[in-house]
C-alpha cells in the first residue's frame, strides 16, 4: 500500500472533519502554483487557514513546530495522525523557516530571516521576530501592519490642550477634585501617590487622556462607566471646542443592540448633565446633530454585494468625534476597515471590556490593544499632565519603569470600580475573571436569594422548563411574551395601539435568553431552539405553521444594508398592523422600533438559544448560560464571563456535566496575534506634554 502524499493525507483530514474543507483546498492550490512546494509549506498553508477560522490571524510556528497538539487541541486518532505526520517534517525550527523562507510563495519581512527583496504578491508572509516566528495569509498580515501603524500615528499625534480650561470644566462635570489630589504638580513625584488606598477618580483621568491625542482606549468591566464617561467626554469636547456647533460626533457599535444602548446611555448621561449645568452649555443642540447610533457595517456604508466599503482612506468619514462601544466584538479586518476611513484629524473613542470574548472573526483587537491596561504602564509625564488637568495623583503602582511605557498605554484607562455589578453576579463574574472556580463555585452552589442559581445534573427537560417556566426566583421566560401576544391588543389595528403592543412584546422577549456555547448538538444553538420551540408548542403558548409564524424569534445572520438589518440583529415575528395575515419581524433598538416583511428576510434563524460571542453588546433580566458536555476548548474563561455579564437581575448555571465550570475558568482564550508585539515597540513621546 502507498504512502499518502502530505496533501493526500492533509484532503483525508478534512474528510473526516478535523480540518475544513477549505483549509486543505489552500493548501492544494499552493501545490498547483508550484508544484515542488515541500510537505512544511503545505501543512502550515492548512493549519494556517484552519487557525484563521478558529479566530488567530497567524500561526505561532514556534509552538507548532515543537508542540503541535498543544497549537490545535486534537485527540484520539486525530492527534495520532497528526504527531506521525510531524515525524515526517524537518526535527527542527531553523529547517522549517529556511524552507518556508526559500518558497517563492512566502514573502519574508521583519528582519526574521534576510528580507524578500520585493513584493510579488506572495499569499503567505513570514514575520514575527527570530524567538518568535509567525506565519500570515497576506491579507492578515497587511491588516496588521495597518492597525498598529495607524494606531501609533495617532496615539502619538499631539493635540494641543488648554489644561487650565480642561481643568474648570473637569470640575463642572465630576465635580471639584478631592483635596488629597488637587495639589499642583511640579515633579514627577509630586504627581504620584504611593499610598495603596488613594483614591483616584478613573473615569474623570479618562476624559483628560482623551484630550491630547487621536485616540482612547477605554475599558473596564460592566457597570464602571464606559459610556457615562464617554457622556462626560463628550460634553467637555464640546465644552473646550472654538466652534462646538461645528462638531461632527458619531456613535457606532459592531451590532444594533449595543448601538443602540449605546445612544440610549449618552442620552441619558447628557439629559442629566444638561439640567445640572443649565445655560452653560447647551448640550441639546449640540447632541441633535449626531443622528442615531449606527452599526459599524453601517457606518462605513456596507452593501450586501460587495465587501467594498463605501468610506475608505480615498473617501473618509465627514466626522471629527466617534465614539464606539463594545469594541472587544470588532476583529481584525473591521478595524482595518474603520481606521482607514477615519480622518487623521478625527478623534477616535474606543470603550470595551478586555476581557470578553474576543471577536467572533479573526483577531482579539481590543484585548491587544489593552496589554498594559491593568497595570498603566503611565509615564512620568503623563502623571504629570494628569494632575494639572485633573486634579488625580497617578499612584506609583501603576507608573511604568525605564523605557517600558509605549504610546499606546498614555491613551489606555483602565475603569475599575463597578457601580452595578456589586452584587452577586459581580462578585461571580470577578472569581471567574480571576480564575478562582472555587470561589465560583461556591457562590452558585450556596446563594439562597434566587439571584444566581446552578442545575445540578440537568437534562434538556430542565432547560427547557427554565426556558418555557423560569425558576424560583427568577421568574422572567419565553412565557413572559407569548402570553402578550394573544392579548387583545393583538387585535389592534390602530397605529399606535400595535406599535405599543409589538414594543411591549419585544421588551419582554428580552428579559430572558438561553446563551449556549456550541451552535451543534442536543445542548447547542440549534438542538435547543428545536426543542425550545416544540415545548412551547406543547404548552400552547406557540402555534407553528411552516418556517413563519406569530412569536417566532429569529436572529439576522447576513448584513444587509438595504433592508437595515445586519448580522447579530434580533427580532419577533408579529402580524402587521393593517393585515394578521402579512408577518413582519420586528426589531427595537431603544425606543425606535423597525419591521421588515418575513419574505425579504432570507438569512435568519430561530433564536430561542443563541450563542454567548452574538449575545455580547445585549442584556438580559435573566441569563440562563448552558455549558454542553465535551464543550472542550471551546469552554474558556473569557466566555463564562460574558455570559455571566448578560444577566442583569439573576444568573443560571447549566453544567451539563460536573466539573465543566472548573476547566471553562482554568482554560484561557489565546489568540495567535503579532499586533500586541508591534504596539509594544512603540514608545512615548516623552516630551509631547
Amino acid at each position: 500500500m502507498s504512502v499518502p502524499t502530505t496533501i493526500e493525507q492533509l484532503h483525508s483530514w478534512a474528510d473526516q472533519g478535523w480540518l475544513r474543507r477549505l483549509d486543505s483546498a489552500l493548501a492544494a492550490l499552493l501545490l498547483e502554483l508550484d508544484p515542488s512546494a515541500p510537505s512544511v509549506l503545505q501543512v502550515c498553508t492548512a493549519l494556517l487557514t484552519h487557525m484563521e477560522g478558529r479566530g488567530h490571524t497567524c500561526l505561532p510556528l514556534r509552538l507548532l513546530q515543537a508542540q503541535p497538539n498543544a497549537v490545535l487541541g486534537w485527540t484520539g486518532a486525530a492527534q495520532t495522525e497528526l504527531l506521525a505526520l510531524w515525524q515526517q517534517l524537518p526535527p527542527s525550527l531553523p529547517d522549517w523557516l529556511n524552507t518556508l523562507h526559500a518558497s517563492s510563495l512566502v514573502r519574508c519581512v521583519d528582519n526574521l530571516l534576510p528580507p524578500t527583496p520585493a513584493d510579488q504578491g506572495q499569499p503567505l508572509v513570514l514575520g514575527g521576530t527570530a524567538t518568535e516566528p509567525l506565519l500570515y495569509l497576506r491579507r492578515y498580515w497587511q491588516h496588521e501592519q495597518q492597525v498598529a501603524r495607524d494606531i501609533r500615528q495617532r496615539c502619538a499625534a499631539s493635540h494641543p490642550v488648554d489644561m487650565a480650561l480642561a481643568a474648570r470644566w473637569l470640575d463642572r462635570l465630576f465635580g471639584s477634585a478631592t483635596p488629597a489630589t488637587s495639589t499642583t504638580a511640579t515633579t514627577a513625584d509630586a504627581a504620584t501617590s504611593d499610598a495603596p488606598d488613594t483614591p483616584i477618580d478613573w473615569q474623570r483621568l479618562a476624559c483628560a487622556v482623551a484630550l491630547r491625542a487621536g485616540l482612547t482606549v477605554i475599558t473596564g468591566g460592566p457597570g464602571t462607566g464606559k459610556t457615562y464617561t464617554a457622556a462626560r467626554l463628550l460634553a467637555l469636547l464640546f465644552a473646550i471646542s472654538a466652534a462646538p456647533e461645528r462638531l461632527r460626533v458619531a456613535l457606532a457599535a459592531p451590532t444594533g443592540k449595543a448601538a443602540a444602548r449605546l445612544r440610549q446611555s449618552i442620552d441619558s448621561s447628557l439629559q442629566e448633565l444638561s439640567t445640572r449645568l443649565g445655560n452653560t452649555l447647551n448640550l441639546a443642540a449640540l447632541t441633535q446633530r449626531m443622528g442615531a447610533a449606527r452599526t459599524l457595517h453601517s457606518l462605513l456604508g456596507a452593501r450586501s454585494d460587495t465587501r467594498a466599503l463605501r468610506f475608505h482612506a480615498g473617501n473618509p468619514l465627514d466626522i471629527d468625534i466617534l465614539i464606539v462601544d463594545e469594541a472587544s466584538m470588532i476583529h481584525l479586518e473591521m478595524m482595518s476597515a474603520l481606521l482607514q476611513a477615519l480622518p487623521a484629524s478625527a478623534t477616535l473613542i474606543l470603550l470595551g471590556d478586555k476581557d470578553q470574548l474576543a471577536s467572533v472573526e479573526a483577531g482579539a483587537v481590543l484585548g491587544d490593544l489593552c496589554r498594559d491596561a491593568a497595570q498603566g504602564q503611565y509615564s512620568a509625564q503623563t502623571a504629570r499632565y494628569a494632575l494639572t488637568t485633573s486634579g488625580q495623583a497617578v499612584p506609583a503602582a501603576y507608573l511604568a519603569h525605564g523605557s517600558t511605557a509605549t504610546a499606546l498605554a498614555q491613551q489606555t484607562v483602565m475603569l475599575r470600580a463597578s457601580r452595578r455589578f456589586g452584587g452577586l453576579i459581580g462578585q461571580l463574574a470577578q472569581a471567574v475573571n480571576a480564575g478562582h472556580s472555587d470561589r465560583a463555585h461556591a457562590l452558585v452552589r450556596s446563594d439562597t436569594s434566587g439571584v444566581l442559581h446552578a442545575t445540578r445534573h440537568p437534562s434538556i427537560d430542565t432547560v427547557l422548563q427554565l426556558a418555557v417556566h423560569g425558576r424560583a426566583g427568577a421568574s422572567a421566560c419565553y412565557a413572559d411574551y407569548l402570553r402578550l401576544i394573544h392579548a387583545p391588543a393583538s387585535r389592534s389595528t390602530q397605529a399606535e395601539q400595535h406599535t405599543e403592543w409589538v414594543t411591549s412584546i419585544l421588551r419582554a422577549f428580552d428579559r430572558f435568553r438561553l446563551l449556549c456555547a456550541v451552535h451543534d448538538g442536543d445542548w447547542g444553538t440549534r438542538g435547543l431552539n428545536q426543542s425550545v420551540q416544540r415545548a412551547l408548542e406543547q404548552a400552547q403558548l406557540l402555534k407553528p405553521r411552516g418556517e413563519w409564524f406569530a412569536g417566532r424569534p429569529v436572529m439576522v445572520t447576513r448584513n444587509d444594508p438595504s433592508l437595515d438589518v445586519f448580522n447579530g440583529d434580533v427580532g419577533v415575528t408579529l402580524p402587521g398592523p393593517t393585515n394578521a395575515s402579512a408577518l413582519r419581524v420586528y426589531f427595537l433598538d431603544g425606543d425606535t422600533l423597525r419591521s421588515v416583511g418575513v419574505s425579504r428576510l432570507a438569512y435568519v434563524e430561530t433564536a430561542f438559544a443563541m450563542t454567548v460571542h452574538k449575545s455580547q453588546g445585549s442584556e438580559f433580566l435573566h441569563a440562563a448560560l448552558v455549558l454542553p458536555p465535551g464543550g472542550g476548548k471551546v469552554l474558556t474563561r473569557e466566555l463564562v464571563y460574558t455570559g455571566i455579564t448578560r444577566a442583569r437581575d439573576h444568573f443560571t448555571l447549566v453544567e451539563a456535566q460536573d466539573g465543566l465550570l472548573q476547566s471553562a475558568i482554568e482554560s484561557r482564550s489565546i489568540r495567535a496575534s503579532g499586533l500586541e508585539a508591534q504596539l509594544a515597540d512603540s514608545n512615548t513621546d516623552t516630551d509631547r506634554h
